[in-house]
């Protein structure tokens, strides 16, 4: 029987099960192809963000003391993600290559729309996942990144960007004047060998190699084949190649989020390769209502490294003089650092001026912004 308790519990998470309305969009989108392409771009990052602007921001912090099980609607839209993800997904695959009503370039624009499901949401709620401790949740993490052929995140965010955010040896840290698309080049490039090396190393402190059964690529390298050989089975190779777009789409949206979190930020050098621990002030943060409802609170940022495992609905906000904050959600932040110059002038000020405000003892930023500091070594 549904008592009051789970109606006000639903109520309250209701707004976060938004994410669902993508899929008929996805599903019209390909149905009439034309004009309905932009409908899953227009119904999550266009809408959100105007959303953003009539309903403002949320800066009520929720009670820590809140029991799990008061939880379970909020946990819900996670879990069920990855069956919705996957039906949708190679459904899509089966059914657009033998469109005839659609050109071959709207049948990408289409995938361009599973692309902003997998990644907007898929990527997000896999990392809600793989920061929680059983293995239920972690496993659901390990198959939404297959979808999108980004296993490796998994390692190099728990192992890699968690402990050395704001340094060197994190690949994620937007470099200050780095324009993102240099940035996503170079996150692809070093992010998969930074992710191997951290495993590497866990297991050679367990004494074990890197051929190891225990070196969750192995793991990766099997789940993603088989999410590659279920494409190619189902839409033949138009159905492969829509499937590595939408997967590029997909890493496209995530890095594109990582870039905005923490551009330009950087942990004091203490000297001996020692560096401050990680702070509040190290991430970009928005409490933007709307598009905090889109990515499941993941812009209350600095509370997600203060304390990675604490669940998305529980993530706290920080006033403007503890931690840095954007003008504007994720979503419309994103497509600002799609034109670097625009970026730059929008966002080197406050860099500028969270340097001044955070660190007003270092008068010179040159080493910081060369990287002529050493690189933290592995603890």
């Amino acid at each position: 029987m549904i008592s009051a308790d789970h109606v006000r519990q639903f109520r309250h998470a209701a707004p976060f099960w938004l994410s669902l309305a993508v899929i008929p969009l996805v599903i019209l989108s390909a149905t009439y192809g034309g004009w309905a392409i932009i409908l899953p771009v227009a119904g999550t990052w266009w809408a959100f963000s105007a959303l953003d602007a009539v309903l403002g921001r949320y800066s009520e912090n929720p009670d820590l003391e809140t029991p799990d099980d008061a939880l379970i609607w909020y946990k819900l839209i996670t879990w069920i993600w990855l069956p919705v993800q996957v039906v949708t997904l190679y459904g899509m695959i089966a059914y657009v290559p033998g469109a005839d009503h659609l050109t071959l370039a709207e049948k990408f624009g289409v995938f361009l729309g599973v692309g902003v499901m997998s990644g907007s949401i898929g990527i997000v709620y896999a990392h809600e996942l793989l920061h929680q401790r059983n293995a239920f949740e972690r496993w659901l993490g390990d198959l939404l990144l297959a979808t999108v052929l980004y296993s490796h995140f998994r390692t190099e965010h728990l192992l890699v960007h968690h402990p050395w955010v704001g340094t060197r040896r994190d690949a994620v840290t937007a470099r200050y004047n780095e324009g993102f698309h240099r940035y996503f080049l170079r996150v692809l490039r070093e992010g998969p060998v930074s992710a191997w090396r951290a495993e590497k190393a866990l297991l050679a402190r367990r004494d074990l190699s890197v051929f190891d059964v225990a070196n969750p690529f192995w793991r990766y390298a099997a789940l993603q084949g088989i999410a590659i050989l279920l494409a190619l089975l189902t839409g033949g190779w138009l159905g492969l190649a829509l499937f590595l777009f939408q997967a590029l789409m997909a890493v496209w949206q995530l890095e594109l989020t990582n870039y905005v979190e923490h551009y330009g930020l950087t942990r004091k050098y203490l000297g001996d390769g020692k560096y401050e621990p990680v702070r509040p002030h190290h991430s970009w943060n928005a409490d933007h209502r709307a598009t905090n409802w889109l990515f499941i609170n993941l812009q209350r940022h600095s509370d997600h490294h203060y304390k990675p495992a604490r669940r998305f609905p529980l993530l706290q906000t920080y006033e403007e003089a503890t931690a840095p904050q954007l003008p504007y959600g994720y979503a419309l932040m994103g497509w600002v650092a799609m034109v670097p110059p625009l970026w730059r002038r929008m966002m080197n000020p406050k860099v500028r001026k969270w340097r001044a405000d955070y660190y007003p003892e270092i008068l010179d930023w040159e080493p910081y912004k060369r990287g002529e500091f050493p690189v933290p070594q592995v603890r």
